[in-house]
């Protein structure tokens, strides 16, 4: 409880029960991501095209979608709009964009119920776990720098 102002704090799910669906043609980004977030506890998935990510979703029921907006085929706007058609409008995406998008096209993307962030490559990891965390109700794993190697780690070369 905080003493303070005497509410509850929130519960927080560990990160591997969440399961992540990455979703972009660009394999090296997506290993980028992948080790990013699987650093920080969560479990993932991988899809290079929308018609994959959708197949993935059917499949997989992901906690969330980081998806790239222009995708071959269906593009990223076409899954967030086909995620709501197919009973899946309530899993959170993440939005991703190498290019500047308009203002018209942000807004469009803002009226879905499922879209939740937006983010620009190159993406910051920083940015990129403090966001996963925040949407996913999960804590970041303990990281006990006293027992790290290294001349400030306290531990040896």
């Amino acid at each position: 409880m905080d003493e303070e102002i005497g509410t509850p704090l929130p519960v927080l799910d560990d990160p591997d029960k969440k399961l992540i669906l990455l979703v972009d043609d660009d394999e090296s980004l997506i290993d980028l991501m992948e080790h990013v977030v699987k650093k920080e506890g969560f479990r993932t998935d991988r899809a290079t095209d929308g018609t994959e990510a959708m197949r993935k979703v059917a499949a997989l029921s992901p906690d969330l979608i980081m998806l790239d907006y222009m995708l071959p085929g269906l593009s990223g706007y076409e899954v967030l709009r086909e995620l709501q058609s197919s009973g899946n409008g309530s899993i959170p995406v993440i939005l991703i964009s190498g290019r500047h998008m308009d203002h018209k096209a942000v807004e469009l993307v803002r009226q879905e119920p499922n879209f939740k962030e937006f983010m620009e490559k190159p993406l910051r990891p920083t940015v990129l776990v403090n966001t996963l965390h925040r949407l996913l109700k999960t804590k970041p794993p303990r990281i006990d720098r006293g027992s790290q190697r290294g001349p400030f780690g306290g531990g040896k070369f």
